[in-house]
């Protein structure tokens, strides 16, 4: 599986240079989605603007990755899904679960509220 990671400074890229995310590419990327995080990274925002079909197997690899960035604490979001994945996200009502952004500006937005939102909620305890 060919992709780019682009690291910043509060979250970090992850881009499929794949069309496909089935079941001969799915477990790679869990796989990496959860080195990512053992790496020591909180956010991740997952680009899937390359990726134009993923299957039922796919869509576990995400939904592995928001469980784990999730129940540490981070984001987990999903950016520029293609029509045909984002028309099997809504039919299995996995819209309701991701985070889904238009692109990677709007992405990083949502990640800078989580975090201010993050502060001020330990700021109050």
């Amino acid at each position: 599986m060919r992709y780019a990671i682009e690291k910043k400074e509060d979250y970090v890229v992850f881009t499929p240079q794949i069309e496909k995310i089935d079941s001969t590419v799915a477990p790679k990327l869990k796989s990496e989605l959860l080195t990512l995080q053992a790496e020591g990274f909180q956010h991740l925002v997952l680009d899937l603007s390359q990726v134009k079909y993923a299957d039922s197997s796919g869509l576990s690899a995400l939904l592995v990755g928001n469980r784990e960035f999730r129940k540490m604490g981070g984001v987990f979001i999903i950016n520029g899904v293609q029509d045909h994945v984002m028309k099997l996200i809504k039919i299995s009502m996995l819209d309701q679960i991701f985070m889904l952004s238009k692109d990677l500006e709007e992405a990083g937005k949502m990640i800078f509220i989580h975090m201010v939102n993050a502060e001020e909620e330990g700021e109050q305890e």
